[in-house]
């Protein structure tokens, strides 16, 4: 099911209890969902557009492009919030943070598991082939919450950085907190974007044979 929609910030209006917040951004019907912590984390806080605003969002942003998974990007993102102004061309990505709130400090613990009930709407309402979680915090709740490979995985980002894990309807690429990437870490996160892209990674399957019609019926 396609969603019908020509928002590209906050298309399903997503209002959490908090004075300011940095929405999901993208594509509504990705393929491709990148799920990263929160704003005092990885930025987002000025553009109101996730992943922008720090000193290594141009590297990051251009990773993604030569990856194929944005089309163009403003290394001087806008700030003035119009329509149309954001710095990300984002056809077939969507982004989002698990904690989209704007605040003093870590949040607790309580205030994630508030919060989420935001970010698995927007998760399961897009339905992305491929999610790809930013840094730790990321990647320990995609395996947790939406793999079976939680409990035989280990955290590390230098290893899991640009590796595909097969999840439970989804495939998983972590990619290394930004933030902490050395030499060849955009690089290697590009070339496993390119590599993914070129193969099926739908993984779909037409059970419409099954049943009455000629429609197809695609499942994963």
């Amino acid at each position: 099911m396609q969603n019908v929609t020509d928002r590209t910030r906050n298309p399903f209006g997503m209002r959490p209890d908090c004075e300011s917040f940095v929405p999901g951004y993208g594509d509504a019907n990705a393929e491709f969902h990148v799920i990263g912590d929160r704003p005092g984390v990885h930025g987002g806080v000025d553009a109101g557009v996730p992943f922008t605003g720090e000193p290594w969002s141009a590297a990051f942003l251009s990773a993604l492009a030569e990856g194929g998974l944005i089309a163009e990007f403003d290394e001087e993102p806008p700030t003035d919030g119009g329509e149309g102004s954001y710095p990300i061309r984002a056809d077939g990505t969507f982004f989002s943070y698990l904690h989209m709130c704007v605040t003093e400090g870590v949040p607790d613990e309580a205030s994630y598991d508030d919060m989420e009930r935001f970010f698995d709407a927007e998760l399961r309402a897009i339905a992305a082939h491929v999610l790809l979680p930013v840094g730790p915090r990321a990647t320990d709740h995609v395996l947790r919450q939406y793999t079976s490979r939680a409990h035989k995985t280990a955290i590390d980002m230098d290893a899991l950085h640009a590796e595909e894990l097969l999840g439970s309807g989804w495939l998983v690429l972590p990619i290394k907190d930004p933030a902490e990437w050395t030499d060849g870490d955009g690089d290697r996160l590009a070339a496993a974007l390119r590599e993914l892209r070129s193969t099926d990674f739908r993984r779909e399957s037409d059970l419409g044979r099954f049943i009455a019609g000629s429609d197809p019926y695609l499942v994963r």
